[in-house]
């Protein structure tokens, strides 16, 4: 996953690749913008915010998310890559 931190509203840009590129609307300080992504993802996938968590990646912009109850193939499906 690929995120843009600072954006005027958190969204989805699409696929890149394997990579599922994100902006996210808080700024990259003191964690916001994870905490952002995280309330983001919970939200667009309607799982509770501690299914999400980061794997890898906290302070960079490519990050491994892991995502309780949901697999590669659904997130493929809802943000329109086909496999």
């Amino acid at each position: 996953m690929q995120t843009s931190a600072n954006a005027p509203r958190s969204e989805i840009v699409g696929w890149m690749g394997e990579r599922l590129k994100i902006k996210i609307k808080a700024p990259a300080v003191e964690g916001k913008a994870n905490a952002e992504l995280l309330r983001f993802l919970s939200e667009c996938l309607d799982v509770r915010q501690n299914c999400v968590h980061i794997l890898r990646g906290d302070t960079a912009k490519i990050k491994l998310i892991s995502i309780d109850g949901v697999e590669p193939s659904q997130l493929h499906e809802k943000f329109g890559q086909k496999r």
